[in-house]
């Protein structure tokens, strides 16, 4: 499996931004696909995921109601819609996908077998 992040970038405080995730190699669908999020200085965090098949989203907190996870199927990619960004969000994005995770696990960042690069988003205050 692949993973490919992209989409980060420099934004002020209230703006938006959408994170891709671009899967190879395996059967998307049958994947359990996550974004997480490492601060400076910080543990590596969870931010938004989908159980295998899609069909359940979970969410952190902190980000509950200004993200949104999201999937295409045909296009094998998860996009991470962040909306109302705040500086606190700064930091590098990772997706991660695994095949046998099990949903009370989904926001173990261990639990995944697979990892993108990371890309970085920066929030102005």
């Amino acid at each position: 499996v692949q993973l490919q992040a992209s989409g980060g970038g420099l934004v002020q405080a209230g703006d938006s931004l959408r994170l891709s995730c671009a899967f190879s190699g395996r059967t998307f669908s049958t994947y359990a696909v996550a974004w997480f999020r490492q601060a400076p200085g910080k543990v590596r965090a969870f931010v938004a995921a989908f159980s295998r098949g899609g069909s359940g989203r979970y969410y952190a907190d902190s980000v509950k109601g200004r993200f949104t996870i999201s999937r295409d199927n045909a296009k094998n990619t998860v996009y991470l819609q962040m909306n109302s960004l705040k500086p606190e969000d700064t930091a590098i994005y990772y997706c991660a996908a695994d095949q046998c995770i099990i949903q009370s696990s989904l926001s173990y960042s261990a639990q995944y077998d697979y990892w993108g690069q990371g890309t970085l988003v920066t929030v102005s205050s």
